[in-house]
């Protein structure tokens, strides 16, 4: 099975994502429990996917989310217009003083370094995108009257509340039925399922929404804890994550969800916060490639699987075929993590050049 993608010029968009867009506060090399200062950005996994499309690739792109109306929300406005994002679709929320009703999440990281690994504290109940309702949007002017190539979602969107699943797949289905292709980060965090069911809800949310995914991301334990796929013979303490293990899970998924072309995974190995193993695998119309790991410098690791997706998903746009997609993956992940907060400040040049094994000597 192929994708079929739509022609750019039937669509305004190349790709929307569809995920709450949170204020991320951080203490730069300090922790959270002590610092005295924060940098602020703007952040949230699949509005990550869209704005490394943007800023680094040049696409078209738009996100759907809420956004209490005050000055968070504002500040969180203008983040993303730096980024390039278009905000057409976002609803607006009016604010009630106090945000009893609505208000917007933030979220507190830290980035770790050497022996210390990274932090991440959210402060995101009760916010405006949780309380989305499927008619919210006009499903059909966004896929019908204005198109988009590329709809891409996940598992913390569908986490953060009782009606988030059906705004998916409200989105899933009129994306389909306009013939985009939709995309789904299963993105397990067992801090928002803890309180509405574990993995056991987090499993029954997302197989029922695979029946409507055409690429489908993920890692270790995304795909067991959000799917019920285990990964045969991994063992965190391996030097390299052995990748035939990867491969007979992503079987698995295939087996299950034949509607799925492609299944990507990045291959980590934290060999410290400052150090990372990183790689990736996928699987496309039947067909396997893979980039071994190698040994990368981080300096914030927070966003470099969106960012490898948006990659990913570059090169699936401009029909580069999967394996120059992976690649591309691989080193916009690398060099998302080079910098600070969630989302990319690579270059298209510069993710091109590492494809090529370039090194990192100074350009002048």
């Amino acid at each position: 099975m192929m994708l079929k993608l739509k022609n750019e010029s039937q669509c305004r968009w190349d790709l929307v994502s569809l995920g709450e867009v949170m204020l991320r506060l951080d203490p730069d090399e300090g922790r959270i429990h002590t610092t005295r200062k924060f940098s602020v950005w703007e952040g949230g996994g699949e509005y990550n996917v869209a704005r490394g499309l943007r800023r680094c690739f040049a696409k078209r792109t738009a996100v759907l989310t809420a956004l209490a109306d005050n000055p968070v929300g504002r500040l969180v406005e203008d983040l993303i217009l730096q980024g390039g994002v278009d905000l057409s679709l976002v609803r607006w929320v009016p604010y009630d003083g106090v945000g009893r009703a609505a208000r917007n999440g933030l979220n507190f990281t830290e980035r770790g370094f050497g022996p210390r690994a990274a932090v991440g504290c959210s402060d995101r109940g009760h916010t405006a995108v949780s309380q989305l309702l499927p008619r919210d949007f006009d499903w059909e002017a966004i896929f019908g009257r204005h198109g988009a190539r590329w709809l891409h979602s996940g598992g913390i969107f569908c986490a953060l509340g009782e009606s988030t699943p059906a705004v998916a797949r409200a989105a899933f289905d009129a994306a389909r039925s306009h013939g985009t292709i939709v995309s789904y980060d299963l993105n397990y965090r067992d801090s928002l399922w803890r309180s509405s069911g574990g993995q056991a809800r987090a499993q029954e949310v997302n197989r029922a929404l695979m029946g409507s995914v055409d690429v489908l991301f993920g890692n270790e334990e995304d795909f067991s804890a959000a799917l019920g796929f285990a990964v045969e013979g991994t063992d965190p303490g391996l030097e390299d994550l052995p990748t035939a293990g990867f491969r007979r899970m992503i079987e698995k998924v295939i087996e299950a969800f034949p509607n799925i072309t492609a299944v990507a995974t990045t291959l980590r190995t934290a060999r410290s916060a400052s150090t990372n193993g990183w790689g990736a695998i996928c699987s496309f119309a039947g067909e396997f490639f893979e980039v071994p790991q190698t040994d990368i410098d981080i300096c914030d690791r927070v966003g470099g699987g969106d960012s490898f997706a948006s990659g990913f998903i570059c090169g699936l746009l401009e029909d580069r075929g999967p394996e120059w997609a992976l690649r591309c993956g691989v080193a916009h992940g690398a060099l998302a993590m080079s910098t600070p907060g969630d989302t990319s400040m690579a270059t298209r040049s510069e993710v091109e050049r590492r494809m090529k094994g370039s090194s990192a000597r100074i350009e002048r």
